[in-house]
């Protein structure tokens, strides 16, 4: 039987495996990468479950790995910010040497996976890792434009469901990038708008003008248009075998508009709470645009 001391053991040990690896992005990302899955094979028939499983558990090893590496990096700026400075290695609980095995040994099981699936999967995830550690993450501290290159490998997990299913990546899987890469600017906007002051602390510029002022709040309501945009070209015929049927298409309409009006909510109050609210939106739009194209492909 174990001890009251090795189940409080394997409890942190969980506790801080999931921080380290941001569980809940994590899943998150998880679930994109099988829409994009889903949206990519020829109908339900054409599921291989156990390509979905090694998706699912290689992309969650490749966030994994990549937010692990990123606390290492930012070890010490991590410990001065309220909402990270109880992170593993910001804490002192885990070490860096520990973290980077951690991290590493996340890399090469995730890349494992993705190439058993395919060499292109493998390939996108090697590249979404590299760009988030080795150029975003250093990035933050001296430009607000990090956030444009975070939202490339931040972009890659819807696509890569697609590239799994297919093996392929053409107009498709172009399109569910463009997708999530508007995604990113509205949703970390608001995120680095609510946060702002802690963020400040480390001294990382997350807002396109460095400030929150009118011309940030401006920015996200036109991103959010064009994210609106981006989500209805599936309904006019020019991204092949990727489409939405007509009634998708004005939920989706509608699904924008909603976000539109939380972003437009943030440029006239400029607060705190309106951010928060931009930002859990944005987590409902691109949850529930992936449920509608699902839904859309497999009851048509």
């Amino acid at each position: 039987m174990d001890t009251p001391a090795e189940k409080i053991s394997i409890k942190k040990i969980t506790a801080d495996f999931k921080q380290i690896t941001k569980a809940g992005l994590a899943v998150s990302v998880v679930f994109s990468s099988i829409a994009g899955y889903l949206l990519g094979v020829d109908d339900f028939k054409s599921i291989d479950l156990f390509t979905l499983v090694m998706l699912a558990v290689g992309g969650y090893c490749m966030v994994g790995a990549s937010n692990a590496y990123n606390q290492v990096i930012e070890k010490d700026l991590d410990a001065l910010m309220d909402r990270t400075k109880n992170r593993p290695v910001a804490s002192g609980r885990m070490s860096s040497n520990h973290a980077l095995f951690v991290a590493s040994l996340l890399t090469i099981i995730g890349l494992i996976l993705l190439y058993f699936i395919n060499p292109k999967s493998a390939m996108f995830g090697a590249i979404s890792i590299f760009l988030y550690t080795s150029v975003y993450t250093p990035l933050k501290v001296y430009t607000p434009l990090s956030v444009f290159v975070g939202a490339f490998p931040g972009a890659i997990p819807f696509m890569l469901g697609w590239v799994a299913a297919t093996n392929n990546f053409g107009i498709e899987a172009g399109t569910l990038f463009l997708i999530q890469f508007f995604w990113q600017f509205p949703h970390f906007w608001a995120i680095g708008w609510f946060l702002y002051e802690d963020y400040e602390k480390a001294g990382f510029f997350m807002l396109p003008t460095g400030k929150r002022d009118t011309s940030t709040a401006l920015q996200t309501v036109l991103y959010s248009f064009w994210l609106l945009i981006a989500s209805l070209l599936p309904s006019i015929g020019i991204t092949g075998r990727l489409y939405i049927t007509p009634l998708s298409a004005v939920l989706v309409f509608l699904l924008g508009i909603w976000l539109i009006t939380h972003a437009i909510r943030l440029y006239k109050t400029r607060t705190a709470k309106s951010a928060k609210t931009l930002m859990l939106a944005s987590v409902g739009y691109i949850t529930l645009l992936q449920l509608i194209y699902i839904f859309d492909k497999f009851l048509r």
